[in-house]
């Protein structure tokens, strides 16, 4: 008895609730939007899309919903209008009560920026998503020279995301030289060598021969004493000395 009794209030509840979101959402909500919230995800990281950049997206856009009647307010086109901005991923809106729209971003990280012969120019997340530049600026990793887009996003993002996760090696590379060869030279910050890294094979294998390198072999003769260091085969590193003029 007790169990069917519960069933019917259990019945009674779900009946009740679904009566009150049909008759609330039946009703247009004249309020006046008063304010929009903007929440960035990975916010802190590096990026470009900030709670000022998106109302400034949004405001361009023709959309801004401030002043306008809640239920005027239309989501999937602000939804929309964001999401041409290649830095940003997905977008959702919610409205709460009070006149409030909530905007929720996700956007893209750059990983590197690309500057190919070809006249390409943009960068390029951890997942090969290309970004345009739009006036944007970032000290990241720059790759030049003969890069196509596939080449890019398959091999420039698989360096790319392991220098982001190295400290010690993001801190010291600071560009990718490509070849018309495909074959990689990295420039580091400090020395005045280049890298001779090939290919984008044993990427851990080769960078952790060059650490041991620039700890056990550089402080003893000098970081200037080779113009070129080579890990391109990683069963041996050659140091190349400059060329006497």
């Amino acid at each position: 008895m007790k169990t069917f009794i519960k069933l019917i209030l259990l019945v009674g509840i779900i009946v009740y609730l679904c009566f009150a979101f049909v008759d609330f959402s039946s009703h247009a909500d004249t309020t006046t939007c008063r304010q929009v919230n903007f929440t960035v995800a990975d916010s802190s990281h590096a990026g470009f899309i900030t709670a000022e950049e998106a109302d400034r997206l949004l405001r361009n856009s023709g959309l801004y919903p401030v002043g306008r009647q809640m239920d005027k307010v239309d989501g999937a086109a602000i939804e929309q209008a964001l999401r041409r901005n290649s830095f940003i991923d997905s977008v959702q809106c919610y409205k709460s009560p009070g006149g409030v729209l909530n905007v929720l971003i996700q956007q893209r990280l750059p990983l590197l920026r690309v500057m190919a012969d070809n006249g390409d120019d943009y960068y390029i997340d951890e997942h090969g998503h290309i970004m345009n530049p739009q006036g944007y600026s970032a000290d990241l990793v720059v790759a030049t020279g003969s890069i196509s887009r596939p080449f890019a996003q398959k091999q420039l993002v698989r360096l790319g995301n392991f220098l982001r996760d190295d400290p010690f090696w993001n801190n010291q590379i600071e560009q990718i030289y490509v070849t018309p060869q495909q074959h990689l030279t990295l420039v580091p910050r400090v020395g005045g060598h280049t890298i001779d890294f090939g290919d984008t094979d044993s990427i851990s294998l080769k960078f952790r021969n060059l650490y041991t390198f620039y700890t056990k072999v550089l402080p003893q003769v000098g970081w200037n004493k080779y113009s070129e260091i080579s890990v391109e085969h990683v069963s041996q590193i050659v140091g190349r000395k400059p060329e006497k003029g």
